[in-house]
């Protein structure tokens, strides 16, 4: 089983996104106050988890600890597979979510952290986009379960 490290959201499209010890998910949604959420959101667009597997092994290998939270998806979790649970339902905590697609690294995030090879490096490892099935809060150390 996985478990939750880290939670970060962003009021606007740009900012810095900030590190919370929970937050609040809203079916179909997303969390609460971050830059994404809106009623009746797109499937992809509500949530995002990435691996702190794979974020330790790009420190590593750039030589760099740039923090977890600067790659800017909602979730850092540890201990599970998130690629396998593409096309997926599972809880996070107690909320129920499906992964419906590979979150992708991005131009936008390459030049944001000014990684030149992030996108070649990241291509399959840069985590899940998931859609909130149920609402309610979310905590960091909540197991992830499938």
């Amino acid at each position: 089983m996985g478990k939750i490290v880290e939670i970060g959201i962003c009021k606007n499209s740009g900012d810095q996104i900030f590190s919370i010890k929970e937050a609040e998910l809203v079916m179909g949604g997303g969390l609460i106050e971050d830059r994404h959420f809106k009623v009746n959101n797109n499937i992809k667009s509500q949530i995002t988890l990435i691996e702190i597997e794979n974020i330790n092994y790009f420190n590593k290998l750039i030589g760099k600890n740039i923090p977890a939270i600067d790659y800017r998806r909602n979730i850092i979790t540890q201990n599970i597979s998130l690629n396998t649970l593409v096309g997926k339902e599972f809880r996070i905590g107690n909320i129920k979510v499906k992964a419906n697609d590979l979150c992708k690294p991005c131009k936008y995030l390459q030049d944001k952290l000014n990684q030149k090879n992030f996108i070649k490096e990241l291509l399959f490892k840069g985590g899940i986009r998931c859609e909130i099935l149920s609402s309610g809060k979310i905590n960091v150390g909540d197991i992830i379960k499938y």
